[in-house]
């Protein structure tokens, strides 16, 4: 198959190019050229930006595009279009954001879609970035119909996550020592590992499967108390997780998700990690351990840095000062 892959090599993109080539593939990829040009020297690189480059791809010819890349539908219509006779299906990643909203558990494909109230809209923030995720969907659709592949990937984990949304959780059990934890053990979780993503995102290309998917795991949720219980195993077993109450962390203005990731305080937490992926177990999509992407994520991490704090995460001093305060309440 030639496939061409719209976005970079930092993340997702990376593990695309990876499972492609493993899988015999011929593959072109289409980006800025900003994150590790020429990772890949036996793949063609075309450089160029595609808001104003797409001529670029002019006069090709692929089997599959994989478009990781797309967030303004101006921008996502102008290269569906132009590509919409030059490969015969499109895989665009999309989000779970693309929902409307999560007061349901157990929301699947057919959830109503978010909208924005004024369409013209390009800034992707946290409010408009799942809207504007649709209606990119729907430019994909009308340049490829009945040949398009939507999926909607919730948290995305494992090595080459820049985000660090689960990196922080293996790197910081790994070194040992007394553990901040949000007591909010029974919350469900979801993720999937990049590689389990990129390899699923492969193989329906090459089967041209369409329609939409929720791109999540594992099977079935799993609480957070078990999932970084499971962590700490994995990576060593050394460290000693403090269960402090969620209203105790806000009030000490740690933030959720991003600074202490994977906790959603209150009922939020308790509905977002609950999407349905009953469609994408049985179109084949299958899962690694969990201990697997947490060793594998903490032997990444060592070899960018090995002391310190993550980007954006709690920083040590930070956590030592709030566990200091839960102690000083008599909490233990």
């Amino acid at each position: 198959m030639k496939l061409l892959l719209l976005g970079g090599t930092a993340f997702l993109g990376r593990h695309i190019v990876e499972s492609a080539l493993a899988r015999g593939h011929e593959v072109t990829i289409f980006h800025r050229g900003k994150t590790r040009p020429g990772l890949f020297p036996q793949v063609e690189e075309i450089l160029g930006d595609r808001e104003h480059d797409l001529h670029l791809l002019e006069g090709r010819h692929w089997d599959a595009v994989i478009d990781t890349s797309g967030y303004v539908p101006r921008i996502v219509r102008a290269s569906a279009e132009l590509l919409a006779g030059a490969a015969e299906h499109y895989t665009f990643i999309s989000t779970i954001n693309a929902y409307g909203d999560f007061k349901e558990k157990g929301i699947d494909e057919t959830y109503p879609l978010a909208t924005l109230e004024d369409e013209s809209i390009e800034e992707v923030t946290g409010e408009s970035y799942g809207p504007l995720k649709v209606l990119c969907e729907r430019e994909v659709e009308r340049a490829f119909p009945g040949k398009t592949l939507i999926i909607r990937p919730g948290l995305i984990v494992g090595p080459w996550d820049g985000s660090n949304r689960f990196t922080y959780w293996p790197y910081r059990l790994a070194h040992g020592g007394e553990v901040l934890a949000p007591d909010h053990q029974d919350m469900p979780l979801e993720w999937i590992d990049v590689r389990d993503l990129a390899d699923w995102a492969v193989r329906l290309s090459e089967a041209r499967v369409t329609g939409a998917f929720n791109g999540i795991g594992p099977e079935q949720p799993v609480p957070l108390g078990q999932v970084l219980e499971r962590i700490r195993v994995a990576v060593g077993g050394t460290a000693s997780l403090t269960w402090v109450a969620e209203d105790f962390i806000e009030k000490h203005e740690i933030t959720p998700w991003m600074e202490l990731p994977l906790w959603i305080p209150g009922e939020d937490g308790d509905v977002f990690c609950t999407v349905k992926n009953t469609k994408a177990v049985e179109s084949g999509l299958t899962y690694r351990s969990l201990e697997e992407t947490a060793r594998d994520t903490l032997a990444w991490i060592r070899e960018q840095q090995d002391e310190g704090q993550l980007g954006k995460t709690l920083a040590p001093e930070r956590e030592r000062e709030v566990l200091a305060a839960w102690h000083e309440r008599g909490e233990v």
